[in-house]
């Protein structure tokens, strides 16, 4: 099942989730290198990362939600779409009130809270991404009708479906 939403023949979503992915666990990193070394630093640069990645999630998020709108309801996709779509939600929660909690406090010594719950969100985007990788690797949700090993670019406008022959 094609993605609704594309840009030069690819779904937007799976191009967005990378950045809000990388930066929220980057961020999760620098929380650790902090707690390594006590340098203000490390945990100035995670306040930002997690900001950035919420604002990256919230963007992706709106791409996922209207591919999900594709996907025909009472089908096992759709419900394990909502799943991921759901499980997201709570992530970027936990992950912005592990914000919220470093810039009422001092954002260059999070608290433990602040760490705690950025934890939280990091073990539930295992759930989350693991759900997504079952939506497209398993579920076949926004992968074109006809891919094959020899389907042509997408930026030649030719579907998918086009076999070369051998």
């Amino acid at each position: 099942m094609e993605a609704r939403v594309k840009l030069f023949g690819h779904s937007i979503h799976q191009m967005l989730i990378a950045f809000p992915l990388g930066l929220l666990v980057t961020a999760i990193a620098f929380d650790a290198i902090h707690l390594a070394t006590h340098g203000a630093t490390f945990a100035l640069v995670s306040y930002w990362l997690i900001a950035a990645g919420i604002l990256g999630g919230l963007a992706a998020a709106v791409f996922g939600f209207l591919d999900w709108l594709g996907i025909p309801r009472h089908t096992r996709a759709y419900r394990i779409g909502a799943w991921h779509g759901l499980g997201n939600a709570v992530l970027l929660l936990l992950y912005t009130a592990s914000w919220v909690v470093r810039m009422t406090g001092d954002p260059a010594s999070p608290s433990v809270l602040a760490m705690g719950l950025s934890l939280l969100g990091a073990a539930l985007g295992l759930v989350t991404s693991w759900l997504g990788g079952e939506l497209v690797d398993r579920l076949g949700v926004g992968v074109d009708d006809g891919a094959n090993l020899d389907a042509p670019s997408s930026l030649t406008g030719k579907p998918a479906v086009e076999r070369s022959r051998r």
